[in-house]
This record gives structure tokens, C-alpha cells and sequence, in this order.
């Protein structure tokens, strides 16, 4: 018996394991973008993908991607003018319903919305974003103020692409550090960055403090094909170059309804218009997901 589990482990020792992966993924490494507004970020984040970007596919579609990448956001208004200015109005109406409507989203396969996992957690009743503002409440200093968004009983074919909240008050200011697996920069990346700002601003005006950076920690930054011609239009147009874009000054704006709000914007304004079929051929996934 020794002598067939000591020629297993030798054998073992010489044949190594090799996972066989048939999709190239980005493999960069570690990488921060500093942006002053949620806008200037997205387009920062967009550009490298598209400047950089290994060709890859996701769910089953071409796409360019980065990966490791972090976006940190100086003064996340979410009411930002760039936004505004270059985003598809829909797209930004369809991630602010699953961020306040607790219906299931269709387009995720019934999956539960954004709404539904921040406030009322596996249909529990439980208001993880009330359990925030209370802890930081009782202890300003805390640094386990942090939530999911991952529902382990429900989630099986979907998983939320933002599947982790953080926060905490250094220097008494909100700052929320959000984890995703995976975000679309091309459909709906922009939607997340606005609706994260107003669910931390949401923070802060129950806590009385002012709102500080926004940092989004992304592991799969990607663009599908079907988004480039958009976004080279949306860079190109940009005024400036995008560096100057990282420093631009504080965003504009007083269009959007508080958080949470009833109902659903018409959009922040009008964008490039969308190429012919672009929004109904979009997968499931993370794109235009959550």
C-alpha cells in the first residue's frame, strides 16, 4: 500500500497538470487610472482597452480586454457632464431601473436586480445599505463597512458583475471601493460608474458627510467589437486630449433624480446614436447587465 502511494506521488511529481483554456484572456498587470470624474474615467478606461487590448471573446463574442485594472475617482458626481454629453440614454435608464426596481430583469434570465441584493438581500428584508449607514454611524473608524451582492442560493448561471461594496470614512469623507469580475466599458460601464456614485452619495447625505473618491477595481476591463465604432467616435469627439480629460475639473449637471427615485429617467441627454441592431444583439451576460 506504501509502496503504490509512494509511485502515485512520483508519478504525479512528473506528469504536471496543464488546464487547458481555449479563449486568450488578458493577463496584464496590476494597473490605476486617476480620473477627477466618473466621465473622464470611463473614457480613460475605454481608450486603453482600445489602444491595448487583447483580442478575446466573451460570451461567445469578440471583444478587446484589459484586466486588473483600477479606476479612481477624485469627485464622483454622478450628475457628470461627460456622461451626459456621450452616453446612450436607454442604456443609462435600463442600469438605473436595476439599481431601484426590485423586479426580476428579464434580460438576466429572471435574475434578481441590484436593487433587490443592496436592498432587500435574498428577499430576506434585509437592507444591506441601511446596515452601512448604520455600522459606519456607530463606528466612524470601522474598515468592515462592506456588503455583497452575490446571492450563493439563487446565482447559479448568472453572477453580478459588481459583486462587492466597501466602505469607509478616511478623513471623514464616504469613499466606496467597488469590486467587479467584469464590466462592459463600451455598453454599460458608464451606467455602473453613475449609479455606484449616487448609491455613495446616497451614503454620505445619510451619514451627513460629503462624498469622497470612488475607486472601482475591475478584473476583466473589456469592449465588445460591436462598441468600437461608437467609442472611436466618443474619444475622437472629446474635447481635449484624454490626458487632459483625467484632470478635468468637477462635473456639471442637476438632472437626475435622487437616490433611490421612483420612476425612470428619460437620460441624462442625448448620445451618438446607436448603430443598427446594437442593443437587442447584446448577450446576457455583463453586457448590458449589471
Amino acid at each position: 500500500m506504501l509502496y503504490r502511494y509512494a509511485t502515485s506521488r512520483i508519478h504525479a511529481a512528473k506528469v504536471p497538470y496543464h488546464a487547458v483554456v481555449t479563449i486568450r484572456l488578458a493577463s496584464d498587470g496590476p494597473q490605476v487610472l486617476h480620473a477627477d470624474t466618473i466621465g473622464a474615467a470611463w473614457l480613460a478606461v475605454a481608450g486603453r482597452i482600445l489602444a491595448q487590448g487583447v483580442a478575446s471573446r466573451y460570451d461567445g463574442l469578440p471583444v478587446r480586454e484589459i484586466s486588473l485594472v483600477t479606476l479612481a475617482v477624485d469627485r464622483p458626481d454622478p450628475a457628470d457632464e461627460i456622461i451626459a454629453r456621450h452616453a446612450e440614454p436607454e442604456r443609462l435608464a435600463w442600469m438605473h431601473a436595476n439599481f431601484t426596481d426590485h423586479a426580476k430583469v428579464a434580460a438576466l434570465g429572471g435574475a434578481d436586480s441590484y436593487a433587490t441584493r443592496l436592498f432587500d438581500y435574498e428577499h430576506s428584508g434585509r437592507d444591506q445599505v441601511a446596515w452601512v449607514v448604520d455600522r459606519l454611524r456607530r463606528d466612524p473608524a470601522t474598515r468592515s463597512a462592506a456588503i455583497t451582492t452575490f446571492q450563493p442560493h439563487t446565482d447559479t448561471s448568472y453572477i453580478p458583475c459588481v459583486g462587492l461594496l466597501d466602505f469607509w470614512l478616511p478623513d471623514g469623507a464616504v469613499e466606496l471601493i467597488a469590486y467587479a469580475h467584469s464590466i462592459d466599458f463600451g455598453a454599460k460601464g458608464y451606467g455602473n460608474l453613475v449609479e455606484l456614485a449616487s448609491l455613495q452619495q446616497h451614503v454620505a447625505d445619510q451619514l451627513g458627510r460629503p462624498a469622497g473618491r470612488l475607486l472601482m477595481m475591475v478584473k476583466s476591463a473589456h469592449v465588445y467589437e460591436t462598441e468600437r465604432v461608437y467609442l472611436q467616435g466618443v474619444l475622437g469627439g472629446a474635447v481635449g486630449s484624454l490626458d487632459m480629460l483625467l484632470t478635468r475639473g468637477r462635473a456639471a449637471g442637476h438632472g437626475r433624480p435622487p437616490w433611490p427615485a421612483a420612476g425612470l429617467p428619460s437620460g441624462p441627454g442625448p448620445g451618438p446614436a446607436a448603430g443598427p441592431g446594437r442593443w437587442s444583439r447584446r448577450p446576457s451576460g455583463c453586457t448590458p447587465g449589471p
